[in-house]
């Protein structure tokens, strides 16, 4: 009996602590720039592993209204077209990836832009179902806590847009020399294009296959009502 009690007692006390630390990162994160991600370190570690490639960290934060209006609009376009509308989950397209992993199919665009910035944030890259029921509790704490502007700021700030280059500020340094609020809509359509993929395909060499996903991406920016963030370039 002792022996239960102390493990009961163990599990409660981490349960509390992770409660405590998760409510309060997340409190932090909404007014505080993301310093570093999981997954920016594990990338370091890989390429310092790695003797044909140098340790790159390529990263600089800007807020917002220092980002160009056309790169909000191209990653709303791009991943997530019901971003404004959704609670944090897309449930029509969680339940057709559903139906597609039971026939032996994958489906693209299950994940949101909140789910996304949730797992670059807190977590690591797995498919595991404890990372899975992770995601979803810090998805529904962000939000509650963070408005739509700022989940969409973190994630301009922290998505991975190619090797050791993370946020759309380094992004659009390297691939067009200059800063993320002179983005123009072809350019920030090109960057949201290589999304899915960003350490296989590259806005300065756009294949065919990401010049085509480019031109739809613009497309669809025309159809989408303005979202109403960054500022004109």
């Amino acid at each position: 009996m002792k022996l239960i009690k102390r493990l009961w007692r163990l599990i409660w006390k981490t349960a509390m602590w992770f409660l405590i630390i998760s409510v309060g990162l997340t409190v932090v994160y909404r007014f505080v720039p993301v310093p570093i991600t999981p997954l920016m370190v594990i990338r370091v570690f890989e390429q310092a592993f790695d003797s044909e490639k140098e340790v790159r960290l390529n990263k600089d934060w800007v807020s917002l209204s220092e980002i160009s209006k056309n790169a909000p609009q191209a990653v709303y376009a791009a991943e997530d077209q019901k971003f404004m509308d959704h609670k944090g989950f897309d449930i029509e397209a969680m339940e057709k990836a559903w139906e597609n992993n039971k026939k032996g199919k994958r489906i693209k665009g299950a994940s949101t832009i909140t789910q996304q910035t949730v797992k670059n944030v807190f977590l690591w890259q797995s498919r595991t179902y404890l990372r899975k029921g992770l995601e979803a509790y810090f998805t529904v704490l962000v939000e509650l806590i963070w408005p739509k502007h700022r989940i969409m700021e973190v994630y301009l700030n922290v998505i991975e847009m190619g090797d050791g280059i993370y946020g759309i500020e380094a992004a659009s340094q390297v691939y067009f020399n200059k800063p993320a609020s002179k983005l123009t809509r072809n350019q920030a359509a090109l960057i949201a294009a290589v999304l899915p993929n960003p350490r296989r395909w590259s806005p300065a060499k756009p294949s065919g296959y990401i010049i085509g996903r480019q031109g739809w991406i613009l497309r669809q920016m025309n159809n989408l009502p303005p979202i109403g963030m960054g500022v004109n370039p």
